[in-house]
């Protein structure tokens, strides 16, 4: 047996021995697992990174804690300031945009613009002219040589835009000026699915006008810079170009007259003008060639539809979006176009049930423009019905 005196000497060398070990361990740096050489045939199950992120960080709090309790060391210049706490900011600016409350006004920056930019040099020298309108087309290859007739009409103060539903943006480059143009190629697309993704009034709001035509129209007649001058000079917020009179014409409104520079009123037939200054008899352009201000463009954008993307019904809607609309929205005559009829975006439709391709898609376009018109009608009812009630509450709590 071992003597009294030998068992109390263990007893305080192993006590010295833990407490000096202790001391060693919460001195230097604390020990990745994940960053040691080891065999991954020892830890074949364990995830040393989660262990390591979950315990670390509280290990090293306690640890400390009780260093500087023991010590009385000013742990402030030994370890690093706890990580930056994203949800405290001496910066909030309620009026940002939502999002980008956080950041100070002066960097914000709401809008954009589609003017192309060089990769090297002072950005404040890429742009030799800010173009101060822009034109987009919805476009198929082989409607090449009447689209490069159209854009020949457009002078350098217009950004161009194609919107590709056949997928050959590439081969437009034998053309000049599609170099300089933005391309945007997605299959089977009409240019309001382009337009609501692609022409956001933020991304826009360089551009005092904004044209958006299709790709089957005659321009020998038409100059895109006389035609501004007349819509600017008559006070236009929404426009076309008159049409040449043809066999398949609809509207009266939209025919071209002789006899005058711009008109916003028309005669159309029995029954189908309850109101002379409303569609089709005034505040109305069809959706083939429409040109709008920018301040038109921020409300018919909002009016578009995720889901309806041929447009129908937005002829009889815009008028909305324009005080004193059958003042506002006419049809330049001064500069006409010719409609070409070319059923080019209804052929990209899918045969089904013995129906043609272009059957299909003039079945859609009737069947949206049904829909639109209900949903106009059911959210002007809702909000009607709302304001009635929150009137009739505050006089109520007068």
């Amino acid at each position: 047996m071992r003597r009294p005196s030998q068992m109390m000497r263990l007893l305080i060398t192993s006590f010295f021995g833990v407490i000096v070990g202790f001391l060693m361990g919460i001195t230097f740096p604390t020990l990745t697992l994940t960053k040691m050489n080891l065999p991954s045939t020892l830890f074949p199950s364990i995830d040393l990174a989660y262990i390591e992120d979950k315990y670390t960080d509280l290990s090293r709090q306690r640890l400390f804690g009780a260093w500087s309790s023991t010590k009385g060391l000013k742990i402030k210049k030994d370890i690093p300031d706890p990580p930056y706490n994203y949800n405290d900011t001496k910066i909030w600016v309620p009026t940002n945009p939502r999002g980008a409350e956080r950041l100070p006004p002066d960097i914000v920056t709401t809008e954009s613009d589609l003017y192309l930019r060089r990769l090297w040099g002072d950005p404040n020298e890429d742009l030799t002219i800010k173009q101060r309108y822009l034109v987009t087309f919805t476009v198929g290859y082989d409607q090449r040589k009447n689209v490069d007739t159209a854009l020949k009409k457009f002078s350098d103060n217009f950004t161009i835009m194609l919107f590709h539903y056949d997928g050959r943006a590439s081969e437009w480059e034998e053309f000049e000026w599609s170099k300089r143009a933005i391309h945007v190629s997605i299959r089977k697309q009409t240019k309001w699915w382009y337009a609501k993704r692609f022409l956001h009034p933020d991304i826009v709001a360089p551009y005092e006008y904004i044209f958006i035509w299709d790709e089957d129209l005659g321009v020998e007649h038409f100059n895109s810079e006389k035609y501004l001058a007349v819509v600017k000079k008559h006070g236009l917020e929404i426009s076309q170009p008159g049409l040449e009179p043809y066999e398949g014409l609809t509207w009266e409104m939209t025919k071209k007259r002789d006899d005058t520079e711009v008109h916003k009123h028309a005669e159309e037939r029995n029954g189908w003008c309850n109101d002379p200054n409303l569609p089709p008899c005034a505040a109305f352009v069809e959706i083939m060639a429409p040109v709008f201000s920018r301040k038109a463009w921020r409300c018919v954008w909002h009016m578009i539809q995720n889901d309806l993307v041929h447009g129908w019904g937005l002829d009889f809607a815009v008028r909305k979006c324009v005080q004193n609309a059958h003042e506002k929205i006419g049809v330049v005559d001064a500069q006409w176009i010719i409609h070409q009829g070319v059923p080019s975006l209804g052929n990209q439709g899918q045969p089904e049930q013995g129906k043609q391709p272009w059957e299909g898609v003039r079945e859609r376009c009737r069947r949206e423009w049904t829909m639109f018109q209900d949903r106009l009608d059911n959210a002007e009812k809702a909000y009607l019905e709302a304001s009635a009630h929150n009137n009739a509450s505050s006089r109520l709590h007068r």
